[in-house]
């Protein structure tokens, strides 16, 4: 074979590649999650979704596939084309419901091409305001001392925030009454009905609650403490010092996806966090734009899935 002859073999795969990558998108994109239209994920998604949009030069949508907290939408993506048209949006609570199942159909890191984190958020936790818990210390001694367990709700069953007030309540050896609801805002209602005792929720559920006055923040679960609630005392400050939980949320696609398709994903991901309107809707959605490599993305989602996992061991939760 001559040495041109035997060049341009050698280069058919790479030429006959290239124009699959240089078409890249062609058609629509989707982002999928899997809470509810409306939160604080959907509204995040749909920001991104206009300037992904814009950057392609595709359509690209926002769709819910509610279901088993968020472990429904991953499934689903999981099991997607890696061709960088279905992307996945996680947020925090992925990672526990994912150490709250004993089993699953997909494996929860391995079977996703991470793109990158997005924002980074602390949990608050808060009463009503007529409540006569005034901080989070009060919490603690009005569980020792009074007779009707105190109560607080969520938005389910081994979420996120169930599972951190459950490791709180450990370490203070205090008992806690959870009430899961199906989602946040029936659970938001029935603490401002006055008729349970506490709500954990990230900002963007609580913040107009809190400056019209319906809510008293007690804590933030972040180790300093909050710049939309600087007069909030951290869990830590309350006795809790090595406490830091903080919510995230990050993009995945399915395992497999093309280098060249993940790097301009990833390049975009990283210009759209750095512009001054995408940060300022995250703040106003009680959130930091918060970038972080692939790789840091990944071990932050396995570290929250083994910390859940402990969680859950050390506690009794049952799983599911």
């Amino acid at each position: 074979m001559s040495l041109t002859r035997r060049c341009f073999t050698l280069g058919l795969p790479i030429v006959a590649a290239a124009p699959v990558f240089a078409a890249w998108p062609e058609r629509n994109i989707t982002i999928i999650h899997g809470l509810g239209p409306g939160g604080g994920v959907d509204v995040t998604a749909r920001i991104l979704a206009e300037r992904f949009s814009q950057a392609f030069s595709v359509p690209v949508s926002v769709e819910s596939k509610q279901g088993a907290a968020s472990t429904t939408a991953a499934e689903f993506v999981s099991k997607a084309t890696p061709d960088g048209r279905t992307i996945a949006i996680f947020p925090s609570t992925y990672a526990a419901a994912v150490a709250l199942r004993r089993s699953l159909l997909f494996r929860p890191v391995d079977d996703f091409t991470i793109i990158g984190q997005i924002s980074e958020f602390p949990y608050v936790i808060t009463t009503y305001r007529n409540h006569p818990i005034t901080d989070f210390r009060d919490v603690i001694v009005r569980a020792r001392t009074t007779a009707q367990p105190l109560t607080y709700s969520t938005p389910g069953q081994g979420s996120a925030q169930h599972l951190l007030m459950a490791s709180l309540a450990k370490s203070a050896g205090i008992t806690i009454q959870h009430v899961p609801f199906r989602g946040g805002p029936q659970a938001l209602t029935e603490v401002l009905a006055e008729r349970i005792d506490l709500f954990i929720d990230a900002p963007v559920t609580l913040v107009d609650h809190i400056k019209a006055g319906t809510l008293r923040a007690l804590a933030v679960t972040t180790r300093g403490r909050s710049a939309w609630f600087a007069d909030v005392p951290t869990v830590a400050e309350c006795g809790f010092s090595d406490f830091d939980v903080r919510g995230w949320m990050g993009l995945v696609t399915p395992a497999g996806l093309p280098e060249p398709i993940l790097r301009s994903l990833q390049a975009e991901l990283i210009k759209v966090l750095s512009e001054p309107d995408v940060v300022k809707r995250f703040k106003a959605l009680g959130m930091d734009a918060r970038e972080a490599t692939a790789d840091e993305f990944r071990s932050r989602i396995q570290g929250d899935i083994d910390r859940w996992a402990k969680v859950i061991a050390d506690t009794g939760i049952e799983r599911i």
